[in-house]
């Protein structure tokens, strides 16, 4: 039985080989005899040229499924056509994304996930770059570190184009192990690489972690923004407010970013009427992420690091440029781009496509460069991590609290 695809492709050819070719596409009827075309030119050229493109790519796959020395899979050509689509536009935050791909991402919109509970990205060398380790999880219970760059999986080299692939093979079920292969710049600039082992656990994000501090000094940290983080942000502000808290920190260290929407809502907690950002197409389109004028009335801090990024980043760009909070640590990561995530086609596969850039309050689009502190606060690195659980060693939060102190 000859199938659709070849069906198509021996009609085409026998339309060639006879020079007389009949297209119809909408409402735009083709006839070519010989040099005669009955259609306006620059739409016969149109049609001609996507012919001549897809005729290229159709002819790679009949070559390699002919030639090739090992079996083919069309399905897998196919997806890795459209991989190479994407890739070729040189941003790694735009991706094509397998059935298996997009539904893990959606999990991990929703807050969980069975894996080693790591954000990565792209580094500048095409490596994989750890973001952050999220708390609590295999990750950072086997010392994963911000900048750490993953090199080997499983003993497999990969690069940041294949970071899908890496993604995919991290996830797993629980009670499993993954290998990877760490290179990690000390301070001396030496580089050390070692293999660590992770655990594979199920993965129930906790976007929030709330404390009293002392002095009435309220705390709460944001792993990452999800659907879930501003509900459970609001909730532990509200606990805390009843148990006497008059002055809050809000700890976005080594938040990786996540949900505009979320960042928007809590940011407007403490905003008077006003734009928390905008973003901006290429096209110009323009649109405003804005406050209301009801807005707590409490001094607040914000500790930022590297490991702030994106949803973070919007946050800290917001309260910094309306002098609403102050920021303390050091200079944020520098994502200022926006992807949009969509389904594709009907088989469940996905597209993350780069579609604008933000812009806080003030103008400012920070890509590539970060957002500084107002306070300049470098952790030590004896610390034992950060945290209200680690405050003897945070000298960040100790900073925060000082500062909040001197506050009415």
């Amino acid at each position: 039985m000859v199938s659709k695809r070849k069906y198509i492709l021996t009609i085409i050819a026998v339309v060639i080989l006879t020079a007389f070719l009949t297209l119809t596409l909408g409402n735009v009827f083709m006839v070519e005899i010989g040099q005669k075309v009955f259609l306006p030119k620059d739409e016969y050229s149109q049609m001609r040229r996507m012919t001549e493109k897809y005729a290229k790519q159709e002819s790679i796959m009949q070559i390699a499924q002919r030639d090739f020395l090992y079996e083919t899979d069309e399905k897998v050509m196919l997806e890795g056509a459209l991989e190479g689509t994407l890739k070729a536009l040189g941003d790694p935050y735009t991706q094509f994304m397998s059935k298996e791909e997009f539904e893990a991402l959606m999990q991990d919109t929703e807050g969980s996930y069975e894996g080693i509970g790591v954000y990565i990205t792209a580094s500048d060398d095409n490596k994989i770059l750890i973001v952050s380790p999220i708390e609590d999880t295999p990750a950072e219970k086997a010392g994963l570190k911000t900048g750490d760059k993953i090199i080997r999986i499983n003993g497999a080299e990969f690069t940041a184009d294949q970071i899908d692939a890496a993604v995919k093979i991290m996830k797993g079920e629980p009670g499993t192990s993954v290998t990877l292969t760490i290179q990690r710049v000390n301070s001396d600039g030496s580089n050390d690489i070692s293999d660590v082992v992770v655990n594979r656990e199920k993965i129930r994000i906790k976007t929030i972690k709330p404390a009293m501090l002392d002095d009435n000094i309220g705390y709460i940290r944001i792993t990452t923004f999800d659907m879930q983080t501003a509900k459970d942000f609001k909730t532990a502000y509200e606990a805390l407010k009843n148990k006497g808290m008059n002055k809050l920190v809000i700890d976005l260290r080594y938040n990786p970013g996540g949900m505009i929407n979320s960042t928007v809502e809590i940011s407007d907690m403490f905003m008077n009427e006003g734009i928390v950002t905008y973003t901006k197409t290429k096209a110009g389109e323009v649109e405003y992420f804005k406050s209301d004028s009801k807005a707590e009335d409490i001094p607040i801090v914000l500790l930022i690091n590297e490991g702030s990024a994106s949803a973070s980043e919007i946050m800290a760009g917001a309260m910094k440029d309306t002098q609403r909070a102050t920021l303390i640590g050091t200079k944020t990561f520098g994502k200022g781009i926006v992807q949009k995530v969509q389904g594709f086609g009907s088989d469940g596969e996905g597209i993350k496509m780069t579609v604008s850039e933000y812009f806080t309050p003030a103008g400012i689009n920070i890509h590539g460069i970060g957002i500084e502190p107002d306070i300049e606060v470098q952790l030590p690195e004896d610390a034992q991590g950060y945290g209200y659980e680690f405050y003897e060693t945070d000298n960040q939060l100790q900073k925060a609290v000082e500062v909040l102190r001197e506050k009415q």
